[in-house]
């Protein structure tokens, strides 16, 4: 079995892996990793972590000058950039020489000689300009404590055996790194008491005087010396108050190690920059009700949900999620086509009427053509993917990333957390431009038999809306409402309807694309409502243009606040205020609810089935800065990690080169607003695998790929090479950083490595775009039927 897959799992453990906790944090983050896996995992860690005695000597492998570094007592000649690369593997390593620091430095260099006969003597950035790393997204965790690197004497004994010095590598309230001499005479398998002589000597504590009791939790030796970790066990709280003043006062004079903060610090950041961008719409599933109880709104993925209001504002969403429909998808995992759903809607005298299928549904019913060939020439024509994950709960819920964090939510909502069984995320994989590939499969069936799909009409709210918290987010609760709207700038006039409201605000979807402009008034009347405002006109009331979605359709408006009243907000606050009961809201702003959003979101983070990317701006121009990649592995980044000998590293040039990456993702972003929707273009992919397992990819804009025909033809020549795949590329412009968000660990990490803390936030503002890759092979392989009858 190979441990590829859990490379960025393994990098996340290395800086914990001298610590007293390390079995328990080992146990969470692979909670759902099978027995074997989690053996190799440990095997490799340790591995990596084993005290190393190889002498590096580059004289006579480097052009560069190398001069003498001595680590303890062995002496190795390095030059200057593998003397950088030695500082920067064994700080992952508690400052020890290991076999992992020493397989990093030759790695290092025979990269850097590598680039050196290939001819490339520039930066990293001019000569792989698309080989980009991985930031981990979703995997919080800390240290129980702090532990700081302070070397004192001490005599450590066992009942029966003579005392014996030694000295501390690090030390920490409820544990210690020690070294002795390689021949000492203890048991290994019982306890040892540690006497701290040099605290002894400055602070008076029976403890101190008479030794306290530690557990042996882990052991690394070479020839000369052995490395105990180890658990304080005895001791009493005055002592351990004691240490825990002392490591706080020294703080500032010894070096405390931040490497798990700041790649959780790290992960956090940019995950601030993606989420209100998300554009799938994860769910819930209560494992007592068996149905979606909860869905968690970004900004990006709210036209999910309101496609699935009716004329009345409920959702019918749960009418599509049955629960047939959710116990065979998680019944038939290895069977995507459960997981594949087919909608539109049929409005009859001012109802709105859903139908939806599965493809598993449509092939068992042998009306796949009629469906997808009448559905796909209705306006409301949509196709959903998905996905379920189980959740882990022993894994927690909460981000705590600083020793001492508080591990839990409030008790209310960590009981509402431990009530789900799986997070399921919805997607929406609809092309507008590829409607007319579907209306190829029209039969000449009749469409009454399609009546046996219509949902059933719910009559109330089943699914409850939890907003992800965004510093920029609308300071008003916002309340789901349809009402007629009619809008006007200058000569342009339009007609459509609210969507949602809030007091100061609304969100309306126009019937007919618009192209009004955000520097001028937008003035806008509510002919429907004016039927119940009385003396108060409806009319003329001047609201600002704050983005638009969907090429126009999709408005958000604020009003225009002057030195009078705005009629519109004090109407619309008056008919929230008398109808809060009746109305059903989006966001809230008490800390339970807040709570709750964070702990769906750090569940989903763990599941992510899409890979986002960030774009920076640099000095000359701009850059993948990287990928965010889970623990798990996934098969879009899989590929591309394919011929890179660095873990977390990937290689996209067979996907940006060629000026596509400025063609199609860094010049469409500059010309984005953050407050739009992120937009998106399709690539096709053929996988080839040459020798030595080495695989070929040929990526190519679906538009440039030729017509229907040309594709069915790419596609087939491709599943013949090997394989074909299907990848939606989005992409969108940021805000500026959520600082603000990681604020308590950038000050932690500034405190103590104050470099890494500004390097981080430096590289968090230099941001300008986010997308993300979605593998849609499944539904572009659907959109040929000559492609499908060919493979039936």
């Amino acid at each position: 079995m190979s441990l590829d897959n859990h490379s960025a799992l393994i990098e996340q453990l290395k800086p914990l892996l001298m610590e007293p906790n390390f079995q328990e944090i080992f146990q969470q983050l692979t909670t759902d990793e099978s027995n074997s896996t989690r053996f190799l995992l440990k095997m490799e860690l340790n591995r990596l972590a084993s005290p190393c005695t190889r002498i590096i000597d580059l004289r006579d492998k480097s052009e560069l000058p190398c001069t003498e570094v001595m680590l303890g007592q062995q002496r190795h000649f390095l030059d200057e950039p593998a003397k950088h690369s030695l500082l920067e593997a064994m700080s992952l390593y508690r400052n020890q020489y290991t076999l992992g620091v020493y397989e990093y430095v030759l790695t290092a260099h025979q990269q850097r000689k590598q680039k050196l006969r290939q001819g490339t003597q520039t930066d990293s950035f001019e000569s792989e300009p698309f080989m980009v790393p991985g930031v981990v997204l979703g995997s919080y965790f800390n240290r129980a404590e702090e532990r700081m690197n302070y070397s004192i004497r001490i005599a450590v004994s066992q009942p029966g055996r003579p005392e014996m010095p030694g000295i501390t590598v690090d030390l920490s309230i409820g544990g210690a790194r020690i070294r002795l001499a390689a021949n000492h005479p203890f048991d290994l398998d019982k306890p040892l008491k540690v006497k701290l002589l040099e605290l002894s000597e400055e602070y008076y504590y029976p403890d101190l005087q008479l030794g306290v009791d530690y557990q042996i939790v882990d052991s690394q030796t070479n020839g000369e010396f052995i490395w105990l970790r180890l658990r304080r066990i005895g001791g009493t709280d005055a002592l351990g108050e004691m240490l825990g003043n002392l490591i706080r006062g020294y703080k500032l004079r010894y070096k405390l190690d931040v490497n798990d903060v700041l790649v959780t610090a790290s992960g956090l950041g940019f995950e601030r920059h993606y989420l209100p961008h998300l554009p799938h719409l994860p769910l819930y599933l209560n494992q007592q009700t068996q149905s979606i109880s909860h869905m968690l709104l970004s900004r990006d993925n709210q036209q999910i949900v309101h496609y699935f209001q009716d004329e009345n504002d409920i959702s019918q969403l749960p009418a599509m999620l049955t629960p047939a429909r959710l116990s065979a998808l998680l019944n038939h995992p290895e069977n995507p086509d459960y997981g594949l759903f087919f909608s539109f809607t049929y409005n009859a005298q001012g109802a709105l009427y859903f139908y939806s299928a599965t493809l598993a549904e449509l092939k068992a019913k042998g009306l796949m053509s009629l469906f997808l060939g009448f559905a796909s020439t209705k306006p409301s024509w949509r196709i959903f993917k998905l996905i379920p994950d189980k959740i882990y709960h022993a894994k927690g819920y909460r981000r705590a990333t600083l020793p001492g964090d508080e591990a839990k939510y409030s008790p209310l909502v960590e009981q509402q957390l431990a009530l789900f069984s799986h997070m399921l995320q919805l997607i929406d994989l609809t092309n507008e431009d590829e409607r007319a590939t579907y209306k190829a499969w029209q039969d000449d069936s009749n469409a009454n038999a399609l009546k046996a799909f219509g949902q059933q009409r719910l009559t109330a709210h089943q699914i409850k809306s939890v907003s992800m918290q965004f510093s920029e987010r609308r300071q008003e609760a916002r309340f789901a409402f349809k009402t007629l709207v009619n809008v006007s700038q200058g000569g342009i006039k339009a007609t459509g309807i609210t969507l949602d409201i809030s007091g100061r605000g609304m969100q309306l979807t126009l019937d007919n694309p618009a192209e009004f402009v955000a520097n001028k008034p937008l003035m806008i009347s509510l002919p429907k409502l004016q039927t119940i405002a009385g003396k108060t006109q409806l009319d003329n009331l001047p609201y600002r243009l704050v983005r638009t979605r969907k090429n126009g359709v999709t408005l958000h408006l604020a009003a225009v606040m002057g030195h009078t009243p705005h009629v519109g907000v004090e109407f619309l606050n008056k008919l929230i205020a008398h109808n809060k009961q009746k109305l059903e809201q989006l966001t809230e702003n008490n800390s339970e609810v807040k709570e709750l959003a964070d702990g769906l979101k750090n569940i989903l983070l763990r599941e992510l089935h899409s890979v986002p990317y960030f774009v920076e701006k640099t000095t000359k121009s701009a850059q993948v800065a990287c990928l965010g990649v889970g623990t798990q592995r996934d098969d879009i980044s899989d590929i591309f990690a394919a011929g890179t000998s660095d873990a977390l590293q990937y290689n996209l040039a067979p996907l940006l080169k060629d000026g596509f990456f400025k063609r199609e993702i860094l010049e469409p972003i500059r010309q984005m607003k953050p407050q739009q929707d992120m937009d998106f273009i399709e690539v096709f992919i053929q996988l080839t695998r040459q020798s030595r397992g080495q695989i070929h990819l040929k990526c190519i804009l679906a538009s440039d790929v030729g017509d229907e025909k040309a594709k069915v033809m790419f596609i087939s020549q491709s599943k013949m090479a090997g394989r074909f795949i299907a990848l939606r590329i989005y992409r969108g412009a940021t805000e500026k950083p959520d600082i603000s968000y990681l604020r308590r660990e950038l000050e932690y990490i500034n405190v103590h490595a104050n470099h890494r803390a500004k390097q981080l936030e430096e590289q968090l503002w230099r941001i300008i775009g986010v997308g993300e890759l979605l593998d849609i092979t499944q539904e572009v392989e659907l959109r040929y039927p000559a492609l499908h009858q060919k493979s039936t």
